[in-house]
């Protein structure tokens, strides 16, 4: 179907449900006209804001949990899913991700390693969040350069705002047959005068999970199954507040653990032990279970914050937010540490409020972070790296009858230390020594860069049900440390990362990789968003289209070569000798910089036919090309882009009763970079019921999902491993909440 047909479509649909019966508001429905953005310090809702924005709360948020950030917002127009099996999965908005996408708890980036690489997890969890909160396109104004592509801001109450005499809280448990999945999780609230409290905490832990038989490796043991996929998680948070008349002081302290499988991640010498006679089946199984790479993460988390409002003079309320995160990931293999990423993050926010001044409300503040981030052992592909921002930056509204006017402007300096020790080599023969003499060492200086970013945008009120809205934005994005200086096998996504800090030239030995002559530049994006929104009685829609210019965009080109023929890396050769790669040659991929189109729309309608049924749908599509060709075949397309979707949902509600039926179709992806495959499409199709009752003056909730219901073999072309993971196959979901 063409975009031109799809908007066609929505806005057919959107005409026909003005004639629809009034509407009630079903149990999994949100007021979006009292939705207000926490991640927007002036306190807007959803429908004032210039830029889209999608907030996913009450039980659609527990419909929607998933054991992964990315699995759990993937229902969402414009946001897919990385996904690095089940046990990895980081959101992808408008086809950008990594580094481009801030992920935060409570405003505060969630500073773990999931920015690095897809193997990595979020740490934020979903179990305990009362809301999530997704905003397109750049919001770097806020939350930094990294923002670029835009921010998932994770909402909960481990930071007392409000007084509570009463005890309050929830209690839910699942079980999922795809993976033996057993997930419970709490949280309470109270307080006794000023003083507030809240705590929650989660288990899940869970096997490796069913895959469509047709979809598992002929040669594999165990066939159904995806290996290496199983998660054991818990984790907890504790928070205590004041709340007094004019200043508020919170405090809280999380603690996560979890080890998880990473699939693909096991070494091939496991198949030559499965090959030898004298081992029997049972011997095998237990020698593959010990050599599968699994990750042990460490987080604690300190977070807190101060509010002074009502106070006198030019400015009215003052808040002040701070976090400290220790965060390790240990990769473990045969029972060793293989590797090791640790990160220590400070960040501060402090902003202030002013008193209206010619009608124009807004705020200012400074912004800083500080990461200490390391990779210490055989896999480590980027050097430990010290990063420090520092920014300023203002928001500023202004209502004219129907017109209300938004402007914003971020300055910021970011800076990064790298450790070149990471690149030294401890041995020298003669040919490296004259290498050295020409070419000189790799040692990089401190690396600096300077940020500036501004936005425009405005709501025009069309009449009490409809308005439009517009908004550009120039962002600057400074570059990861890992997008300069990465040097190494990144065996998770089974490449040789080269960061754009380098150049590979060919002299007489062969290729050599060298340290590069040229600065690595900001990213510059140029986004423009149109938005039409329509809320009436019976009907609410949302229609957005954008347009994305970046100059300078950081993408892995592929080189044509392979870590054997870079001279100087023995080393890698070693490690792939060692894991019996040599069938299996890893390619070099570099980090490099040309301008890219990004452009796109996302359309939501809900329409409530009657006092009983009404219906979903949804349909986005992001299209991202570079300027020119990134191979010699020509090929222009960014890689990874997630395909066009196209979905619908029926809820039909009565009583005590809520179910739902709905697919999710997947265009193939037939827009594909020159080392990718084509990704055919499929629909994925899900079910559900949910009965509300009440025991004891509590609320519970019993309910059964089933998801991809005709066992469809699904693969995601945004997935590393897209050939070695597909999406889990038919499951049943049983479970219960129970709220007091």
């Amino acid at each position: 179907m063409s975009v031109l047909k799809l908007s066609a479509l929505c806005s057919a649909l959107i005409s026909a449900g003005v004639y629809a019966a009034e509407k009630p508001i079903q149990k999994d429905e949100q007021s979006i006209e009292t939705l207000v953005i926490t991640a927007n310090p002036i306190g807007r809702s959803v429908l004032e804001s210039a830029t889209p924005v999608t907030i996913l709360g009450g039980e659609a948020l527990d419909n929607s949990q998933a054991a992964t950030l990315g699995e759990t917002l993937k229902g969402l127009p414009g946001v897919n899913s990385t996904y690095f099996g089940p046990v990895a999965s980081s959101p992808i908005i408008r086809g950008l991700d990594g580094p481009r996408v801030k992920v935060l708890q409570n405003g505060l980036d969630a500073s773990d390693a999931s920015r690095v690489g897809p193997d990595h997890i979020t740490t934020v969890e979903a179990s305990t969040a009362t809301q999530i909160e997704v905003l397109r396109g750049p919001a770097t104004l806020l939350y930094g350069s990294g923002a670029i592509g835009g921010v998932v801001n994770v909402v909960d109450n481990r930071l007392p705002h409000e007084r509570q005499e009463d005890i309050s809280g929830e209690v839910a448990t699942s079980y999922d047959t795809v993976s033996n999945e057993k997930m419970l999780s709490g949280d309470i609230n109270g307080g006794v005068g000023n003083f507030a409290f809240h705590a929650d905490g989660f288990t899940r832990d869970s096997d490796d999970y069913d895959i469509p038989n047709e979809a598992s490796d002929a040669d594999s043991d165990s066939i159904g199954k995806l290996e290496n996929s199983a998660i054991d998680a818990t984790g907890g948070t504790l928070g205590i507040g004041w709340i007094g008349d004019d200043v508020n002081v919170a405090f809280s302290y999380a603690r996560l653990d979890n080890e998880y499988g990473i699939p693909g991640h096991e070494h091939a010498h496991e198949e030559d032990e499965h090959d030898e006679e004298e081992h029997d089946d049972e011997e095998h199984a237990d020698e593959h279970e010990e050599e599968s790479v699994f990750a042990r993460l460490k987080q604690n988390r300190y977070q807190s914050r101060v509010d002074w409002q009502n106070i006198d003079g030019p400015f009215t309320q003052v808040h002040w937010l701070n976090a400290y995160t220790d965060y390790e990931h240990s990769e473990i293999e045969d029972g060793a540490v293989g590797t090791t990423f640790s990160n220590e993050a400070k960040e501060s926010r402090l902003w202030a409020k002013h008193a209206p001044l010619s009608g124009w409300e807004g705020v200012v503040g400074v912004h800083y972070t500080s990461s200490d981030f390391s990779a210490l052992g055989e896999e480590a592909f980027t050097p430990s790296t010290k990063t420090t921002s520092t920014a300023l930056f203002v928001l500023e509204e202004k209502q004219t009858g129907a017109f209300l006017w938004q402007l914003g402007a971020r300055f910021e300096h970011t800076k990064h230390q790298p450790d070149n020790n990471f690149f030294a080599e401890e041995e020298h023969d003669e040919q490296e020594e004259e290498h050295e003499e020409e070419h000189g060492e790799i040692n990089f200086s401190d690396d600096s860069f300077n940020a500036n970013s501004f936005s425009a945008g405005v709501v025009y009120t069309l009449n009490d049900k409809s308005s439009l809205a517009f908004n550009y934005a120039r962002s600057e994005r400074a570059p990861s440390a890992s997008e300069i200086f990465s040097n190494g096998l990144h065996i998770s996504t089974g490449t040789f990362e080269v960061g754009a800090g380098f150049d590979i030239e060919l002299d007489e030995d062969g290729y050599e990789l060298v340290q590069s002559t040229s600065s690595v530049e900001n990213e510059v994006s140029n986004n423009v968003d149109l938005s039409y929104r329509y809320h009436g009685d019976t009907i609410t829609a949302d229609v957005s289209f954008f347009y994305n210019d970046i100059a300078n965009y950081l993408y892995e080109q592929d080189t044509g070569l392979d870590s054997e023929q870079l001279h100087g890396h023995e080393e890698e050769e070693a490690l792939e000798d060692e894991h019996d790669h040599e069938e299996d040659v890893t390619p070099v991929f570099i980090f490099r910089q040309q301008d890219a189109i990004l452009y796109g729309f996302e359309a939501q309608l809900d329409w409530h036919l009657n006092d009983n049924l009404r219906i979903e749908s949804f349909a986005d599509y992001t299209r991202a090309k570079l300027d020119e060709a990134a191979s010699e075949e020509g090929n222009r397309n960014v890689p990874r882009i997630p395909a066009m979707r196209l979905g619908m949902e029926f809820h039909w509600e009565t009583d005590d009763w809520h179910a739902e039926l709905g697919a999710t179709h997947y265009a193939k992806q037939s827009h594909f970079a020159s080392y990718e495959t084509q990704t055919e499409g499929y629909t994925l199709v899900s079910a559900s019921m949910n009965y509300y009752t009440t025991v004891a003056d509590s609320d519970v909730t019993l309910f059964v999902k089933g998801n991809n219901l005709t066992d469809r073999v699904a693969r995601v072309h945004s997935s590393f491993l897209k050939d070695v993971a597909p999406l889990p196959g038919r499951s049943f979901v049983l479970g219960a909440r129970v709220n007091f």
